[in-house]
């Protein structure tokens, strides 16, 4: 199949995958590498770099071997990363030390202080708790605890950042990371520089890159150095990308109003596009021109979802394991087929899935998981579907308080794991009563850089063009009237459940914590 293709870069917690695809967003080859995660304390968690380089080097060079591709047809690039993933580096970028990656949640004290301060950009968090993961947070635990390395650092940014500069040799910054996790809004004039100076950041805004590029922009030219170390032709144009989970939503083709980005996996995230600024409890965002300018992006999340799921199956199912082992098929499918025989509610077990704490709408790190209505009739069957539905009726918490602050989703498109499950999906579909519609390429921040780089390469006039073009259906899942209608008393008895035992959760989690310390 002749070209030309672009190549599409996604930087994931484990690994760094490489995809190259067509003009028509048809995939040639993709290839993954793996890199190491270091604890060096419980709650840290931190990469380093150099990993990061090794990783996209084999995999890019991995996947042009397997398309067949030669260097010069590869086009243009563009990338995604994990976000909050900060890094403080020198002023050729770098590091001074390992990354501090999105997961890692060492700033919590300095997260409750900048939630205290009460400053208007805090709208970003709906006006309630801030996480320990964005940008503010990380950064003032480095000025306070490593004073020597904050000072010496020339610049701080993300991921992303560092990955544009070691690709162009441009000190450039991504709006969609800017917006999203340090406070950054151009309607309002750009940082919010009183809610640094009241925090003691004010020093930060300096280290911060100069410029600040919408997605699909050009960062610049892929460098001599690193088009030989990826196999492609140098001064090709690299794309501004951002966040894995937002440039999943161009992947999925969410990049306007009505539609919802259902990117499910461990954990769940729902990001949609808005017409005009959002900001309320329980939401993260609007953020301005966030995905594609003149938008506001919203944002919810569950942080334990198919986590909970794989627990279940590892901690409790041998049986079904035996019995899948004999049958010579997935553990998995052996606990669906017992779901599938039990009606909608799991005759009467509740299921709260905040195993690890609640991102939206609470922002409530100390909430833990509940299992109530539990009765000598129920089974394994039983308790697989409940979580499944515990986890469906938090979505649906989510997408309540969207539509009780004026969102409406009208279609989610969804991407992840759980996606190969039309048992699980269906059930989404159901509790919430919106069709869920599946792509033909699952890979959605792989197929996101790649459409990023095809607008930036110029063969799309811009970023909606390029998604119009390249993300194709392959399943529309319809919800069921009835199934959604016998959902509604649980749903409401799953929401019921928190507010009178957020309490006695807090000083469980802060008495078993004191004793293991």
């Amino acid at each position: 199949m002749p070209g030309p293709y672009v190549m599409g870069i996604d930087f994931g917690t484990e690994s760094a995958r490489v995809g190259i695809f067509d003009v028509e967003g048809r995939p040639v080859a993709l290839a993954s590498r793996p890199y190491p995660l270091h604890h060096p304390h419980p709650g840290w968690a931190e990469q380093r770099p150099d990993d990061w380089w090794m990783a996209l080097v084999g995999a890019a060079q991995a996947a042009l071997a397997e398309s067949g591709a030669a260097g010069e047809e590869i086009v243009a690039v563009g990338a995604d990363c994990t976000s909050c993933t900060v890094l403080a580096m020198d002023a050729s970028c770098r590091p001074l030390r390992p990354a501090i990656i999105w997961m890692d949640v060492r700033a919590a004290d300095q997260a409750l202080r900048v939630a205290a301060t009460g400053h208007p950009a805090l709208k970003y968090n709906g006006f309630g708790n801030v996480s320990a993961e964005w940008m503010p947070c990380k950064a003032l635990w480095l000025k306070e605890n490593e004073p020597d390395t904050f000072r010496q650092a020339a610049r701080v940014g993300e991921f992303i950042d560092w990955l544009t500069y070691r690709l162009t040799g441009e000190w450039t910054a991504s709006i969609n990371n800017t917006s999203i996790r340090w406070y950054y809004d151009r309607a309002e004039g750009g940082w919010p520089e009183g809610l640094y100076e009241q925090i003691g950041l004010g020093d930060l805004l300096g280290k911060f890159p100069p410029t600040v590029l919408d997605m699909g922009a050009i960062a610049g030219a892929l460098t001599p150095e690193a088009a030989a170390a990826l196999g492609l032709q140098p001064g090709i144009p690299v794309a501004k990308g951002g966040a894995d989970a937002f440039v999943a939503m161009v992947g999925l083709n969410v990049v306007q109003p009505g539609k919802m980005a259902f990117i499910t996996g461990s954990s769940h995230l729902h990001l949609g596009q808005s017409a005009t600024p959002l900001h309320a409890r329980g939401i993260f965002g609007a953020y301005t021109d966030a995905v594609l300018p003149g938008q506001y992006t919203v944002e919810g999340g569950q942080v334990s979802t198919g986590s909970v799921v794989k627990w279940f199956k590892d901690q409790f199912c041998s049986r079904e394991s035996a019995l899948a082992a004999e049958r010579g098929v997935d553990v998995y499918a052996v606990l669906t087929e017992q779901a599938e025989r039990i009606p909608p509610g799991s005759e009467g077990l509740i299921v709260l899935d905040y195993w690890q704490g609640n991102r939206t709408p609470y922002v409530d790190p100390e909430a833990r998981g509940i299992i109530r209505g539990l009765s000598l009739k129920h089974t394994t069957g039983h308790l697989f579907r409940a979580i499944i539905e515990g986890i469906a009726y938090g979505t649906e918490h989510i997408l309540r308080t969207f539509r009780q602050n004026g969102y409406v989703v009208e279609e989610m498109v969804a991407a992840g794991g759980p996606t190969k499950s039309p048992f699980w999906m269906q059930i989404h579909a159901d509790v919430s009563n919106v069709p869920i519609t599946l792509t033909a390429v699952p890979d959605g921040p792989a197929l996101g850089s790649a459409i990023l780089a095809a607008a930036a390469a110029g063969l799309f006039p811009d970023v909606q063009t390029a998604a119009d073009r390249m993300v194709h259906v392959r399943q529309r899942i319809e919800p069921d009237a009835a199934r959604h209608e016998a959902y509604q008393f649980y749903v409401q008895q799953y929401i019921d459940t928190y507010p009178p035992l957020q309490g006695m959760m807090h000083e469980t989690v802060r008495h078993a914590s004191a004793q293991a310390a």
